[in-house]
């Protein structure tokens, strides 16, 4: 069975910073592309950033690129988000997925297979 473990999420204040980790177990880590979504009350879930199989390749939606950093460690499962320079607008619940196959990355969520339970980012002004 596929998890995917979100943490690491928290309140900050205003230009902080919070780094997200995503654990997966039950698949192929390395033949997924991952991706950070995020959903604001009252929004949308809303793609922030995307890495291929081997973090060759990133992608991010201009608002927070620039503070915001995607990667991954194959060899422990794992996907990170570094967030600075935090905007109260930044608040959200964020989310980790997963895409086969990993050599494409994806602004879609419809396009992500595997889901996880997603973690509270908080930030004060």
């Amino acid at each position: 069975q596929v998890q995917l473990v979100e943490s690491g999420g928290g309140l900050v204040q205003a230009g902080g910073s919070l780094r997200l980790s995503c654990a997966a177990s039950g698949l192929t880590f390395s033949s997924y592309s991952m991706a950070w979504f995020r959903q604001a009350p009252g929004k949308e879930r809303a793609f922030v950033a995307a890495i291929n199989w081997n973090g060759g390749s990133t992608y991010y939606v201009e608002s927070v690129k620039d503070r915001f950093t995607i990667s991954r460690d194959n060899a422990k499962n794992t996907v990170y988000l570094q967030m600075n320079s935090l905007k109260p607008q930044d608040t959200a619940v964020y989310f980790c997925a997963a895409s086969f196959p990993g050599n494409v990355l994806n602004p879609r969520a419809h396009e992500y297979d595997y889901w996880g339970q997603g973690t509270q980012v908080t930030v004060s002004s």
